[in-house]
């Protein structure tokens, strides 16, 4: 019978496909023909943050989780030849959901896959079946003091301001997103911020993510849009928010039921990475969520 079960357990593939010219790396799971589960990473990290999410959901649906460039084992190329730009990953994310013919799609968003996700649903509303949102903001009141330094740097996009932004790479900081706001830091494999570290630490690779600190700006001028979004579509959407979180606080996670009072929103205590230190709470809120909203 144990046998039985583990033949069972459903099987990740790890793919890569060509992407206007990129390697795109991906994971994917799950049955053809099922409702499709698109999952977006946040920062540091890749598609590795969804190790453990992606067999607890691919027996009922099609998962795939790829990861942005310049992110896990996808491309990075120099900043001279590509663009780094949260609209030039809604765009990538586009082009790989395109090739591989999936025309709807249930989002499950997280820190920087939240406003890569949301400009996806801005080009494709008609796309988006679901909203699954976990510590990724699209409210003024979800950006703690945290962000003080980053909007001095969008102020005035100076050396100094951008050289003060670069201990927000170390192994230190990496770590802290991972353990702050966590009551139980055993709950949280230390693997995480190794392996996040390992693809921080390439050459050239924090040149990159300065870049992307500076385009933020522009996910933040996009956040009235994001609202108009969630207010006229009002998708159904689950949030599963670390209320413990420095970077993206509680506020954040409330303000999305301004625009979508139907919201579901369940603020759990842990912090940014709450899947990391959660999912025994969040995987039956996803799968009871997704049961009720996604075709059979």
């Amino acid at each position: 019978m144990a046998t039985d079960m583990i033949d069972r357990l459903p099987v990740t593939r790890h793919r890569t496909a060509q992407v206007n010219g990129l390697d795109i790396f991906y994971r994917e799971a799950g049955p053809a023909g099922a409702p499709v589960v698109v999952l977006l990473h946040g920062f540091p990290t890749s598609s590795h943050m969804y190790r453990n999410l992606i067999p607890a959901l691919a027996d009922r649906y099609h998962v795939i989780a790829p990861d942005l460039p310049g992110f896990g084992l996808s491309s990075m190329p120099s900043r001279e030849s590509f663009t780094y730009s949260f609209a030039m990953f809604a765009d990538m994310v586009d082009a790989l959901l395109q090739q591989l013919g999936i025309a709807a799609y249930a989002l499950y968003v997280m820190d920087y896959g939240a406003p890569t996700g949301f400009r996806l649903a801005l080009k494709h509303p008609e796309r988006v079946t679901a909203l699954i949102v976990q510590n990724g903001n699209a409210y003024e009141e979800g950006l703690s003091p945290f962000w003080d330094q980053l909007k001095a740097y969008w102020a005035d996009g100076s050396e100094e301001k951008r050289e003060a932004l670069r201990p927000l790479m170390s192994l230190d900081v990496t770590k802290f997103q991972y353990l702050d706001g966590v009551k139980d830091p055993s709950r949280i494999d230390p693997a995480n911020w190794l392996h996040d570290q390992h693809f921080l630490d390439r050459p050239g690779n924090v040149e990159i993510q300065l870049d992307l600190f500076y385009d933020y700006r522009n996910n933040v001028a996009l956040y009235p849009s994001f609202q108009r979004f969630f207010r006229d579509y009002k998708p159904p959407m689950l949030i599963t928010w670390g209320a413990n979180d420095s970077i993206f606080p509680a506020e954040g996670a409330k303000a999305f039921l301004r625009d979508n009072p139907e919201a579901e929103l369940h603020l759990l205590d842990s912090g940014h990475f709450a899947f990391e230190d959660k999912a025994d709470e969040i995987v039956p809120l996803i799968r009871d969520f997704l049961a009720r909203t996604l075709p059979a």
